[in-house]
């Protein structure tokens, strides 16, 4: 059974997640307090995290900040009532998985939190394929642990750094739109803003390319997306 924290302060709201997602089959908790909610969610490791961002004690923003800090990699969809783009990029970037506006239909957000737990689920023993490694200059990535090392040193990427990265691997020579990344390496529609794709691409850029400023795997290329080129060689020369 999938374990759902719910950090929520209205109470009308919590009871209502709370009586849909036990009918969906899932584990619910729920805390009313920032504080509480971070406790619960370090402590309890759920599979999934609904985020309000104006809770008492720690803002919503907050918990995700720490929550990623600590390596905890759970999805976190917010849930708020706050609807200007830079708010959903500010929660986008500290690590959120996704973003719900209040009000918000109840069958849309179970959708949502049903994509994003399949998303974290193995593959059947059956069909896993053997660890998978792929080398980019001095990085080591493996795709079956969700792990990067640079000259032996574990790089902490987010969940969805870490995403951006596999899809980026499995496209290689490929100019891929912002649209497209957010579509298809995270889940996303089409009305999302697609400028976090930048500030993800900058972030990545620096765990794997020697100069994040001169890049040489992660090329822009303007007016349409990124290349990636994992075997770019050193005297090519690097777009930003």
């Amino acid at each position: 059974m999938k374990r759902v924290l719910v950090i929520e302060d209205d109470e009308s709201l919590v009871l209502g997640l709370t009586h849909a997602l036990e009918a969906e089959g899932y584990e619910v908790h729920v805390a009313r307090t920032g504080s509480d909610g971070l406790r619960q969610a370090l402590e309890d490791r759920p599979d999934l995290v609904l985020l309000d961002l104006m809770l008492p004690g720690m803002s919503g923003y907050e918990i995700c900040k720490r929550l990623r800090d600590q390596n905890v990699r759970c999805p976190v969809i917010i849930l708020t009532s706050r609807s200007e783009e830079n708010d959903r990029v500010f929660g986008l970037e500290l690590g959120a998985d996704d973003y719900v506006t209040k009000p918000f239909s109840l069958r849309e957000l179970l959708a949502r939190v049903r994509a994003h737990l399949r998303r974290t689920e193995p593959a059947p023993a059956a069909t896993q394929a053997p660890l998978s490694r792929v080398r980019i200059g001095d990085a080591v990535v493996d795709l079956d642990r969700h792990e990067v090392l640079r000259d032996g040193h574990l790089q902490i990427l987010t969940r969805r750094e870490f995403g951006l990265l596999a899809y980026l691997i499995h496209h290689p020579g490929e100019v891929l739109s912002r649209e497209r990344l957010l579509k298809e390496a995270w889940g996303y529609a089409d009305n999302q803003t697609t400028r976090t794709v930048d500030n993800h691409v900058l972030r990545l850029r620096k765990h794997i390319e020697p100069d994040p400023d001169h890049p040489r795997f992660i090329r822009t290329a303007r007016g349409e997306g990124y290349l990636f080129d994992p075997e770019a060689p050193h005297t090519e020369a690097a777009e930003t």
